[in-house]
């Protein structure tokens, strides 16, 4: 269908945030099994992941933050991209911004995981949000024009 290429990009990026919530839970849970200050995990009631940050390595918690990260912004790309594709303009150079917003998301998620290098981090994401903005801006002249 025309205009649809857009929902790779998108698909690509649902793919790495469950990569990322796999990633998450294969450290958390041996870490939280490790942890003198945690007795068991499966006793733990009323407690939130909040809660378990301190008792965690901050290598652990990494993993954590970057799964959340990948639920705020992205959830503007997914409806930008859904929008564009729903108006046939899913392809061409908006399809190509789509996956450099993906790249960058990836980017920026092995940074954070691995080194977290808060600097590299903001450069990522400020770029991936450029892009954003770029799409956005480029789906409003559409719907409104």
């Amino acid at each position: 269908m025309i205009g649809m290429e857009i929902l790779a990009p998108a698909i690509a990026l649902m793919i790495w945030t469950m990569v990322m919530w796999a990633w998450m839970y294969a450290t958390r849970i041996p870490a939280m099994s490790k942890s003198p200050d945690i007795e068991a995990p499966a006793s733990l009631v009323g407690s939130t992941g909040a809660d378990l940050r301190s008792k965690l390595p901050a290598s652990v918690n990494w993993k954590a933050d970057n799964y959340n990260h990948l639920h705020e912004a992205p959830t503007l790309f997914y409806a930008v991209a859904i929008v564009l594709a729903i108006l046939g303009q899913g392809d061409g150079m908006n399809a190509f911004l789509a996956w450099i917003y993906t790249g960058l998301r990836i980017a920026h998620s092995l940074v954070q995981v691995t080194a977290n290098r808060v600097m590299v981090r903001f450069v990522l994401f400020a770029l991936s949000s450029v892009v954003l903005i770029a799409l956005i801006v480029k789906a409003a002249m559409i719907v409104f024009a």
